[in-house]
């Protein structure tokens, strides 16, 4: 089965910051969650996908086709949504819907009409003048009205009610039903990935941490807590971003560790947020 996108050995260096030697594959069919704290290099990782930064070293393909080489080619095959409004904000949808018509011959007016009518977006009212997540379910709109093999989300649930986000969640459910097609979703909301993620790439201070499985992730670690006389330093060593106090200790575990338990300890399944921040704590490793 060939990658709809893979990154390999992509590097990019800034005067303050690296993302250093990234590469993972995502296939037909799947949503994959791009996630790590801020500065980790999750919107750097777009936008040298998008070619709107040049990468150092590497290859990135989409669908077989290199972003530099075809970068017409690539950028026809990807719906992309910032985080940042990439419309003039003097236009009104009509606006919109005719420059698209112009740069995609894929781009259909009467779906984006059928969008802008279901995520109640003024039709006489210029873009500026929208709400944040008015102007994200815009650019939904717009990326969901072209045949794409890609959507490419930079943080397209920040700023959206619940409701709005489980309508959206649901739209890339459907997206990725026929198994042509897939999403790379970057965001901060770990339970919208919960939901709906079939992989996580996690990146912390330029580096890749891991590419796998959501289940497998969560599979893999354990929250343990206990009594401080517990702590020993053979237990210190194997958590991830312990924490202690006089009340006690707690840290990220791999489960695999769990075989000799100590006494006293309670340990919990860990949650998205809990493998970001005990990560982030404890440094790359």
């Amino acid at each position: 089965m060939n990658d709809i996108l893979r990154l390999s050995h992509v590097t990019k260096t800034f005067a303050s910051f690296s993302l250093q030697d990234i590469s993972f594959t995502l296939q037909p069919g799947f949503i994959m969650g791009l996630v790590g704290p801020n500065g980790s290099g999750k919107t750097t990782t777009i936008k040298l996908i998008m070619n709107m930064l040049h990468r150092d070293q590497g290859t990135i393909t989409v669908a077989g086709a290199d972003n530099l080489v075809e970068e017409t080619v690539v950028k026809h095959r990807i719906g992309y949504v910032s985080d940042e409004l990439y419309f003039i904000e003097d236009w009104r949808p009509a606006e919109v819907c005719r420059a698209l018509q112009l740069y995609y011959a894929s781009f259909n007016r009467d779906r984006f009409a059928q969008y802008l009518q279901q995520f109640q977006l003024p039709q006489n009212q210029a873009v500026k003048h929208y709400s944040r997540g008015m102007k994200t379910r815009l650019m939904v709109a717009a990326a969901l009205s072209r045949e794409t093999q890609l959507l490419l989300l930079d943080e397209p649930t920040s700023g959206l009610d619940p409701a709005v986000r489980a309508e959206l969640l649901d739209l890339l459910q459907d997206y990725i039903s026929d198994g042509t097609r897939s999403v790379l979703f970057s965001t901060h909301i770990t339970t919208d990935l919960e939901k709906i993620a079939d992989y996580i790439v996690f990146l912390y201070q330029g580096h890749l941490m891991f590419a796998k499985n959501k289940d497998e992730v969560l599979a893999d670690y354990r929250v343990m807590k206990g009594p401080p006389d517990q702590l020993t330093p053979e237990w210190k060593r194997q958590l991830i971003g312990v924490r202690g106090s006089a009340m006690g200790f707690e840290g990220l575990i791999q489960t695999g560790a769990l075989a000799k338990m100590p006494m006293g300890v309670v340990v919990e399944p860990a949650t998205l947020d809990d493998i970001i921040v005990y990560h982030a704590k404890g440094g790359v490793r």
